[in-house]
């Protein structure tokens, strides 16, 4: 599954697969990696549920990773919005956070119009903005924030009890951030800041409890950076053991 039309993805997203094996190693499994293109989810529509059911039929994990721009934005957002409510664990990396923000808006917290100004400069509901005193500057390759980062963990979250730590590093490269204006919103309506960044009072991870998702985390940093064969990410390796549960628990079933 990846091979052929998809040799192109494999080099772009060899980070990430990467990661994705050393988790798999660590978890004694082997990584088989079906490739979805959001192009193609953006032409289902929303009565057309079977297809869905089709397309993720086999998929026991969902990992949407960082990227640029609008091209199949909505198809992302519809695949995190199958994963969130059918319970299939999933990793949101960078632009995957951004679009698992927007997916949660628009669908739990009733922000039916809510994006990124990424995407669309003048959506009402901006839950995804420009971090401050960059907008001016939008075309530089200087704004965007680069490098490690601190990272305050929230005690008592997934993400905390996964690092094993109250505080991390890890490594960013991107512009866009959640827009500080809807946290109170968004997190009245169930969806949990786990990671700030206290200097700039910025969010670096969302999850959402596990009694209600197995496993759902999305990150503004990019893990995949800081994984080794040696040593797998923490929250490489949790969604790969969440994903086997997955498939364990539907195997039962059929």
């Amino acid at each position: 599954m990846e091979t052929g039309k998809y040799t192109k993805l494999n080099d772009a997203y060899i980070s990430v697969i990467e990661s994705l094996r050393h988790a798999c190693a660590l978890n004694d499994s082997e990584l088989e990696i079906k490739w979805i293109l959001s192009e193609e989810m953006e032409s289902i529509i929303d009565s057309e549920d079977n297809k869905l059911q089709e397309i993720f039929a086999d998929i026991n994990g969902v990992l949407v990773p960082g990227g640029f721009g609008e091209r199949g934005i909505e198809g992302k957002i519809k695949a995190i919005a199958y994963a969130r409510e059918n319970k299939i664990p999933f990793l949101g990396l960078c632009l995957g956070m951004q679009c698992a923000v927007i997916e949660f808006a628009r669908n739990v917290a009733n922000l039916q119009s809510a994006n990124s100004t990424e995407f669309e400069t003048n959506t009402p509901h901006p839950v995804i903005d420009f971090m401050e005193g960059q907008s001016k500057n939008i075309q530089k390759g200087g704004t965007m924030r680069l490098g490690a980062y601190p990272c305050q963990l929230l005690i008592g979250s997934l993400v905390e009890s996964l690092y094993n730590a109250s505080s991390i590093s890890e490594r960013h490269r991107h512009r866009y951030e959640f827009n500080n204006l809807y946290r109170n919103l968004l997190t009245e309506a169930g969806l949990i800041v786990a990671g700030i960044n206290t200097e700039q009072d910025l969010v670096e991870i969302i999850e959402l409890s596990t009694d209600i998702h197995p496993f759902f985390v999305g990150t503004q940093f990019h893990p995949e950076y800081k994984s080794r064969p040696s040593k797998g990410h923490p929250l490489f390796v949790a969604f790969i053991k969440a994903s086997l549960n997955n498939l364990i628990k539907k195997s039962k079933f059929t």
